[in-house]
């Protein structure tokens, strides 16, 4: 029984309050209104759920369900009079609910961002390479005009010291995507080449770019869709 003055957890045999002084009897004793659960507290099954939901926060489901049964968890915890026990993990569980419920947003705006990033880049970097074919034409025309013995050169060496300058594009690789001369020949009587053949195709296919250029002494500039420089080369259609 409890004291009425104080409220301080009295036996039968105490005469007076040990905390207050009051005289003890059956009149003014106060019987606790919860007793004390012979076998002690239990954790309440919600705050489990609520946690282990809240670990999976980044599913939105899971999410919501470690919201709901958190606060199932803590009311009910509260109104057991120490019945139950695991207010601790009912808050954590709504914690990393919340968290969820914050964090997802972000992740859908980053997976619908992310894809169209890379293909703007992609993009990016495929007119980056039909133009540096122009400036390769270009230097390659300036070579074999200023040097008629040797024609058209097949070596970034040499084409680099043509009119038309390559600047970074002498390296073999810009934006992406790597080129390489190819194909030069000769003409029937020999001496100078008078074919050349260029090609520009993606460092990593679907990562730096998708589709593979090329082009030669004709100037026209081809396209194959698979980013294979062989398959440019032997059945590409004129870019457009």
């Amino acid at each position: 029984m409890l004291c009425a003055g104080c409220g301080n957890s009295m036996t039968a045999d105490d005469k007076f309050c040990r905390v207050c002084g009051r005289v003890a009897s059956a009149d003014s004793a106060v019987t606790p209104r919860f007793a004390a659960p012979a076998g002690g507290s239990k954790t309440s099954g919600k705050a489990v759920v609520s946690l282990i939901c809240g670990l999976f926060f980044f599913l939105l489901p899971a999410s919501i369900v470690a919201i709901v049964f958190g606060h199932l968890s803590l009311s009910e915890t509260r109104k057991s009079a120490g019945r139950l026990k695991g207010e601790g993990l009912a808050i954590a569980g709504l914690v990393l609910g919340y968290a969820g419920l914050a964090v997802l947003p972000v992740l859908i705006i980053a997976a619908i961002a992310i894809p169209n990033l890379l293909r703007a880049r992609m993009a990016a970097n495929e007119a980056s390479a039909v133009a540096s074919l122009r400036t390769f034409t270009m230097a390659e025309v300036g070579h074999a005009t200023s040097h008629p013995g040797e024609g058209y050169p097949c070596s970034l060496s040499d084409l680099s010291a043509a009119p038309a300058n390559l600047g970074s594009l002498a390296t073999g690789q810009n934006s992406g995507y790597l080129f390489e001369l190819t194909g030069c020949s000769a003409g029937p009587d020999g001496g100078a080449n008078v074919r050349y053949q260029v090609v520009a195709y993606p460092l990593r296919v679907n990562q730096t770019g998708v589709r593979a250029f090329c082009s030669s002494e004709s100037r026209v500039i081809k396209v194959d869709s698979s980013g294979s420089a062989r398959g440019c080369l032997e059945n590409g259609s004129a870019f457009e």
